[in-house]
């Protein structure tokens, strides 16, 4: 086998799915493996405010309240009106960290400005860094690290400044 037909085999296995060629023949042997890159692509997750929660208040019987019985309503369901979700632009591996050995990127209380990276999704081994396009306060990680995520899933929960 000479040189060329080496570079031809190699120009093959880059344009294909083939991960590794291995080919002998009497006192020759050429392995030729495609490296495995991972690409990072950048995205931006757009925020989602979410819609004040709607609690309808249980109808009374006559025997059972008495008739100047209302509703209050609850402070959880206020404080959450104003908070805005950044949901997930893809299907994908969510991951909190960009690298095993790294710091998470956005933690419970960490202050985030639009364009910071909240998130890596990883999709078909392409490593997709996800943006906030607001201006807060995580409030809370509503997805488990290294867990599967679906398009538009709630990842954060951000409290805006």
């Amino acid at each position: 086998m000479d040189f060329k037909q080496i570079q031809e085999l190699i120009k093959m296995v880059n344009k294909s799915n083939i991960g590794e060629l291995t080919i002998e023949q009497k006192d020759f042997r050429v392995t030729i493996k495609q490296k495995e890159e991972h690409i990072t692509q950048v995205m931006s997750a757009t925020p989602v405010h979410a819609a004040p929660v709607q609690v309808a208040a249980p109808q009374p019987t006559a025997a059972s309240q008495p008739a100047s019985y209302a509703e209050k309503p609850k402070a959880a369901d206020t404080a959450a009106s104003n908070l805005v979700t950044i949901k997930s632009p893809m299907i994908g591996t969510f991951y909190r960290k960009s690298a095993p050995d790294k710091p998470n990127l956005a933690d419970v209380g960490t202050d985030i400005n639009p364009g910071q990276v909240v998130c890596i999704i990883e999709a078909m081994k392409l490593f997709n860094e996800i943006e906030s396009e607001v201006k807060g306060k995580i409030v809370k990680v509503l997805v488990e690290d290294a867990s599967p995520v679906e398009y538009d899933q709630p990842l954060f929960l951000v409290e805006p400044a």
